[in-house]
């Protein structure tokens, strides 16, 4: 229990310390340019969720992806892995873009269109995964020959097919949220970026009679610095 509580504090305190981290990131930056990308990704994340035949921008990056992630698992030479990481491979990949833009770029708002991506990606997948008994959909095989439908061999490998429109809804709602968390995140940066950013006010040091007046912060003076002091002292004018 006592381990328990401990990992929730660990969480919060985290959590306060990207809050504040992006905070800082987001004061006195440019919002508007920002907020009319964001416009067209929640356009397109409302058109996949209504009209799941829709495509965005990046629905091109993603297929690519997703065979991608067939060609280099195919050397593992296990066909369920292979026609499984396919899709996990176009999901996988939003995933990374979005720690690459907090670890390398600290790019907060570049986190959020990752999480867009990612909603998008999601919502493709369960288009696929709802298509596994129809196989209507139209398909791409880049080593040619006939195109395999994946969901249709990995459902009916695990026996469960007939499950293929539960999965697909389950993971639509995922991407949902998804989508809607990366819109919260981003307007609240959008707040953050109207307030200016706060300035270090480094406060001069005043002497007065001789005499040095405090300040919030005295950094440790040299032995070259306390002689000059002490030779100003005696050539300062006395009243």
């Amino acid at each position: 229990m006592e381990q328990r509580r401990s990992s929730n504090v660990l969480i919060i305190r985290i959590a306060h310390d990207l809050r504040d981290e992006a905070s800082d990131w987001a004061r006195g930056r440019m919002w508007i340019p920002r907020a009319l990308l964001l416009s067209y990704l929640v356009y397109a994340d409302y058109r996949l969720f209504t009209d799941p035949d829709s495509s965005t921008i990046f629905s091109g990056i993603t297929l690519a992806f997703h065979e991608m992630g067939h060609v280099l698992f195919s050397f593992l030479h296990i066909r369920f892995i292979t026609v499984l990481m396919g899709s996990g491979t176009q999901v996988l990949i939003p995933i990374i873009v979005i720690v690459l833009f907090y670890k390398q770029q600290h790019d907060f708002f570049g986190m959020s269109v990752g999480g867009f991506w990612l909603s998008f990606s999601l919502f493709e997948l369960a288009r696929y995964i709802g298509d596994a008994r129809a196989m209507e959909l139209p398909l791409v095989n880049i080593g040619g020959g006939e195109a395999e439908h994946d969901w249709f061999y990995l459902l009916s490998t695990t026996h469960m097919l007939s499950l293929d429109h539960t999965f697909a809804f389950l993971i639509r709602v995922v991407a949902l949220a998804t989508g809607a968390a990366s819109l919260t995140f981003a307007v609240w940066l959008f707040n953050e970026m109207r307030k200016p950013k706060a300035k270090k006010l480094v406060l001069p040091v005043i002497h007065s009679r001789g005499r040095q007046a405090p300040s919030p912060v005295q950094a440790p003076t040299s032995d070259a610095a306390a002689k000059w002091d002490e030779l100003s002292k005696d050539v300062s004018p006395r009243a």
